[in-house]
C-alpha cells in the first residue's frame, strides 16, 4: 500500500480529482459537501493498474486551513500537486509548495486539472518550472479533467510509476502514528486514525500515548479489519486503556522516542514571497531571521514555540508541549499571524539534538552554534555533544550506534574516552601521592573525580600499569613505600636479624616509625608478614619457622616450639596458628602439633 497527499490552491479540483480516481467521497462533513470546500482531512483509496493499492489524504486548500493541510502532508511520503488550468499558479499553490519544500518531500506528481475549461499548457509550464526550482525537482506532469474523465487513465499509470519510485519503509522501525482523527465508538471505545509511515502495528500491541500505555484492541486498514499492518498505510486503531487521545498526539513504540520540549535545529529557510513575486530567497538571506514566537508543525501536531537563534541558521526551539522526536525530524515553522498575502511558512527546522545542553555561560550560544555547524543527525554527532550515552538513549534519540559500547550499554565519544583514560592516570597518581599509605584510589572516588555516571566506566578505563584490586585502582609501582616507612622497615629488619621470631611490641614499632597505617601499607606491599593483630615478622619467617620445627621430634608442643624459635608465648601461639592455617603444620590435639610432610 502507498499513501499520497494532495496539495494545491483552494478550489483547484483536488477533491473532485480524488473522487474521480477512487469513486469515493473524500469530504466527510455535510458542511464540506454543502459548501464545496474541504475543511477537514479527507481519505479515499483505489487500486492502481499494477494491483497496488493507493490511499489519498485530501487536504484543504483554503488559506484558513493551512494547519489542517500540514497535518495531512506531514506523514505522507509523496504528493499529488494540483493546479487548475484556468487559474494557474496561485498564492496557496506557493504556500503549499513552500511547506512541502520545508518538510523535505522529494516525490511528487503535477496534475493540471480543468483541462476541459482552458488550455493546460501555460499553467503546466509555469507550475513545472516552479516545482523544478524546489525540492520536488523535475516531476511528471499530466493534464486531466475530473469532470469529463479526460486523462484519468494516464494519471493512474503515472501514479503507478510514482508509487514504484517511493523508498521502501522499514517494517522494523519504531512506530510513531500521528493522530489526525480521534473519536469514540459505542461498545468499542476510542478509535484513532493516521498515516503509519514505517514500522508495524498488530492487534495486542502495547503502545505509548499522551495518556500512558494503551493496547491495540482492533485494527482497520482502508475499512478492512486486519490483524497487523506495516507502513506506509492508512490505519484506524481501536484502543483499550487510557482516555481518548487528541488529534496532534501520537501512538508510539514505548521507549523508542524522546519526549522533549527543547530541541536544537538547523534551519532551511524558504522564500518570504508575496503574491506574484518570482525571486527566490537565499538560505542566508535577511528574511531567514525568524520571529521569536512561531508555530511548529510535525505530523498532525501543531505547537507554539519560542525561537532562540544561536547563529544565522541554527536555533533552539522551546516547545509549548513536549513532542516525541528523533534527531533528523523536520519541524515546519509557520507564522500564523503573518499577513495572508505573504507566505506564512518560514522555514523547515531539522532537529540535531533532542536533549540539548543548557546554555549558562557567556558565549555558550555561539559555542553551541559552532559545535552544530557541521553536526549531522547521527550517533557520532550526538556523542560529540553528550560524550556518554546509553544505547537505549541513543535509540530513543533516533540513532543506532555505529561502534561498539565502551562498557555495558554505554557508548562514548572516542576523543573524550581517550581524554578520560589520560585523566584517570593523572588522577590516580595524584591520589597515590596524597595518600601514600593507602593501597590505591577507591573506584567511587575516581568516578566522582571524573564526573562519570557509572562506576563500571571507571573499571573500563583502567589499563596497565593501572589495575583494579579490591575496589581500588592500584599501580604497578604502588608497592613502593614512602621513604620514612622504608627506613623504619630497615631498622626493624636489623632488630629481627638476630632474633627473627621475637616480634616487637606495639610501643617499639611506634618508636621505629611504624604506626597502624604504616604497618598496613607495609603488609599490603609485602614488606611485612602479619601473623596476627599486633604481631608482624619479616617476609618468609613462617617458612623458616616450619623448617626449624621440622627438626624437632614429632609431635611437638607449644613450649618446645617456643624454645627452638627463640621467642615468647605471645608470638609462638599466633605463629603456630598461622602455620596451621597455611598448611605447614597440623594440630593433633589440645597440646600437640606436627609438621606436614611436603607432598
Amino acid at each position: 500500500m502507498h499513501v499520497v497527499a494532495t496539495a494545491g490552491h483552494v478550489d483547484h479540483g483536488k477533491s473532485t480529482l480524488v473522487r474521480a480516481l477512487t469513486g469515493m467521497e473524500p469530504d466527510r462533513l455535510a458542511e464540506e459537501r454543502r459548501r464545496g470546500l474541504t475543511i477537514e482531512l479527507g481519505h479515499a483509496w483505489t487500486t492502481l493498474p499494477s494491483g497496488e493499492r493507493l490511499a489519498f489524504v485530501d487536504v484543504p486548500g483554503h488559506e484558513r486551513f493551512l494547519g489542517t493541510m500540514l497535518a495531512g502532508v506531514g506523514s505522507a511520503p509523496a504528493v499529488m500537486f494540483v493546479v487548475a488550468a484556468d487559474e494557474g499558479w496561485m498564492p496557496q499553490s506557493e504556500e503549499h509548495l513552500v511547506a512541502l519544500e520545508a518538510l523535505g518531500v522529494r516525490h511528487g506528481l503535477l496534475v493540471v486539472t480543468r483541462a476541459d475549461l482552458a488550455e493546460p499548457g501555460p499553467a503546466t509550464e509555469r507550475a513545472r518550472a516552479r516545482l523544478a526550482a524546489g525540492s520536488l525537482g523535475e516531476v511528471e506532469a499530466l493534464a486531466v479533467s475530473g469532470r469529463t474523465g479526460q486523462g484519468l487513465g494516464e494519471l493512474r499509470q503515472a501514479l503507478d510509476r510514482l508509487a514504484a519510485k517511493l523508498p521502501a519503509p522499514d517494517p522494523e522501525a519504531p512506530v510513531r502514528l500521528w493522530i489526525d482523527r480521534a473519536f469514540s465508538v459505542r461498545g468499542s471505545g476510542p478509535v484513532v486514525t493516521g498515516t503509519l509511515p514505517a514500522g508495524r502495528i498488530a492487534v495486542g500491541d502495547e503502545l505509548a500515548s499522551d495518556g500512558g500505555l494503551v493496547r491495540v484492541r482492533a485494527l482497520e486498514c482502508l475499512k478492512e479489519p486486519v490483524a497487523s499492518v506495516t507502513g506506509v498505510a492508512r490505519v484506524a486503531v481501536n484502543l483499550r486503556g487510557g482516555g481518548l487521545p487528541e488529534r496532534g498526539g501520537a501512538l508510539l513504540t514505548p521507549g523508542s522516542w524522546t519526549l522533549t520540549d527543547l530541541v536544537d535545529a538547523r534551519l532551511s529557510p524558504v522564500a518570504a514571497r508575496g503574491r506574484g513575486r518570482e525571486d527566490r530567497a537565499r538560505p542566508d538571506a535577511g528574511d531567514a531571521v525568524l520571529p521569536g514566537r512561531l508555530t511548529a508543525h510535525i505530523g498532525s501536531a501543531a505547537v507554539v514555540c519560542e525561537v532562540r537563534p544561536l547563529d544565522a541558521l541554527v536555533v533552539r526551539l522551546r516547545l509549548a508541549r513536549a513532542l516525541p522526536l528523533h534527531v533528523g525530524d523536520v519541524l515546519l515553522l509557520r507564522d500564523p499571524g503573518r499577513d495572508r498575502s505573504e507566505v506564512r511558512v518560514l522555514a523547515g527546522a531539522r532537529v540535531l539534538d533532542v536533549r540539548p545542553p543548557a546554555l549558562r555561560r557567556r558565549g555558550a550560544a555561539r559555542q553551541r552554534a559552532a559545535e552544530l555547524a557541521a553536526a549531522a543527525p547521527d550517533a557520532v554527532s550526538l556523542l560529540g555533544t553528550h560524550l556518554l550515552l546509553r544505547e537505549s538513549d541513543l535509540r530513543a534519540m533516533g540513532c543506532a550506534p555505529v561502534t561498539g559500547p565502551v562498557c555495558g550499554d554505554w557508548h562514548a565519544d572516542p576523543a573524550y574516552w581517550s581524554r578520560l583514560r589520560e585523566r584517570l592516570a593523572e588522577t590516580a597518581a595524584r591520589y597515590a601521592a596524597g595518600h601514600p599509605l593507602e593501597p590505591g584510589m577507591p573506584l567511587e572516588a575516581a568516578r566522582h573525580e571524573l564526573g562519570l555516571p557509572d562506576r563500571r566506566l571507571v573499571v573500563a578505563l583502567v589499563r596497565p600499569p593501572l589495575a583494579v584490586t579490591d575496589g581500588r585502582i592500584v599501580s604497578g609501582t604502588s608497592r613502593d613505600l614512602p621513604a620514612p616507612v622504608a627506613l623504619a622497615l630497615r631498622r626493624l629488619g636489623a632488630e629481627l636479624a638476630a632474633c627473627p621470631f621475637l616480634a616487637p611490641e606495639a610501643g617499639r614499632l611506634a618508636e621505629l616509625g611504624l604506626g597502624p597505617r604504616e604497618l598496613a601499607a607495609a603488609v599490603r606491599a609485602g614488606a611485612l608478614l602479619r601473623v596476627a593483630d599486633g604481631i608482624v615478622l619479616l617476609p618468609g619467617a613462617d617458612v623458616t619457622a616450619a623448617r626449624l620445627l621440622a627438626e624437632l621430634p614429632q609431635p611437638f608442643t607449644v613450649s618446645q616450639a617456643r624454645q627452638v624459635l627463640g621467642t615468647s608465648r605471645r608470638v609462638a601461639v599466633p605463629l603456630l596458628e598461622h602455620l596451621d592455617r597455611s598448611g605447614l603444620t597440623e594440630r593433633l590435639d589440645e597440646i600437640h602439633r606436627r609438621c606436614r610432610r611436603p607432598r
